[in-house]
């Protein structure tokens, strides 16, 4: 089957699923020789063979079958200009060199605890959407997760829209209570695609999960050649959740007010073992200024951003011979040609 790209001259084929046409080619070309076993069968059946040949002594066979091959070669370029050759406009290309990074953050209840005013969930927006800022080269997908991990946005250079995610996450997103830090990870895994640049994720969390599997998911991860990240919003001696119903301090079943705390042990044992850095967040400044060095030094391949190119299309270079073949076709006879 035909490449979706030809590389050599940088062409490639909108719809390469059209080449499944040229399936058809044999079967026209099979029933074009089963014709030719009738009418030579048929005309045996007629009787005197010097009559018959009296009769068909300007039909010639062999034009016959070049107006076919006219027909078959007419449909192929017609499958071609259906593919729509086309090619970027040099005008619209942007080389970008940068990193792919999956996001991965928490909208548990527990992310409303107000010891990092004025909710945890807030300063890791802000912080969210200042990195993205200052990561300008880099492609960015986010997964928001609580009981269960959700991809919100796959790998994209549309930062804007990667913004937007972000500051519209919240608790209600997620109906599954809890916080499944393996899950997310998980789903970051399925986001990153066969890309050759460096792949890590952000893990930013209070880290309160009684996930057993998270550590175990960073490690395997970790043999793929993903870093983790981990930034933890909170403090350890913890705070107050609020209710969202009720707007006031969170109880358990028996009344007592639910205290969060920020787990620093679990997400350093996460960092430490995908090679990467944990973050205790205290400001936007500098949780950001410590990503960015942990990003600065790796391995960055160029990426060319197709989701804003132009194409130019060459489709009616397959078309305008197609027509003129069908009409050569129609006007070629296949009778032989009277000798003068």
């Amino acid at each position: 089957m035909i490449k979706k790209y030809i590389t050599g001259l940088n062409i490639q084929f909108e719809y390469p699923i059209a080449f499944w046409l040229l399936l058809i080619l044999p079967l026209l070309l099979l029933m074009f020789s089963f014709y030719q076993l009738w009418k030579r069968k048929t005309i045996k059946k007629i009787g005197d063979p010097q009559l018959v040949q009296s009769l068909i002594k300007n039909h010639s066979v062999k034009r016959e079958r070049l107006k076919f091959s006219f027909i078959l070669i007419a449909f192929a370029l017609g499958i071609l200009a259906l593919a729509n050759p086309r090619k970027p406009d040099k005008s619209t290309r942007d080389q970008r060199v940068g990193i792919d990074v999956m996001i991965a953050l928490d909208v548990s209840s527990s992310m409303l605890a107000t010891d990092v005013p004025p909710v945890r969930l807030q300063n890791a927006q802000n912080l969210l959407n200042t990195l993205i800022d200052r990561m300008p080269n880099d492609r960015f997908g986010i997964i928001l997760f609580a009981g269960r991990g959700y991809l919100q946005m796959p790998l994209s250079m549309d930062h804007g829209a990667a913004k937007l995610f972000i500051r519209t996450a919240h608790p209600d997103a997620i109906p599954e209570k809890g916080t499944a830090i393996a899950d997310a990870f998980k789903q970051a895994e399925l986001a990153f695609d066969e890309s050759l640049r460096f792949k890590t994720i952000i893990l930013v969390t209070d880290g309160e999960t009684h996930d057993e599997d998270a550590l175990k998911e960073a490690k395997r991860l970790a043999e793929s050649g993903i870093m983790i990240n981990t930034v933890g919003i909170g403090s350890t001696q913890g705070s107050i959740i609020i209710d969202t119903a009720t707007k006031s301090a969170k109880r358990d079943q028996s009344g007592n007010v639910i205290m969060s705390k920020l787990n620093e042990q679990l997400l350093q044992e996460i960092a430490s073992v995908t090679n990467g850095t944990y973050v205790h967040y205290n400001s936007v400044e500098s949780a950001v200024n410590a990503l960015l060095l942990q990003y600065r030094d790796v391995d960055k391949k160029a990426l060319e951003d197709k989701t804003a190119l132009t194409y130019q299309s060459f489709y009616y270079w397959a078309v305008l011979p197609m027509l003129l073949l069908l009409l050569f076709e129609f006007f070629y006879s296949d009778k032989k040609r009277s000798k003068s």
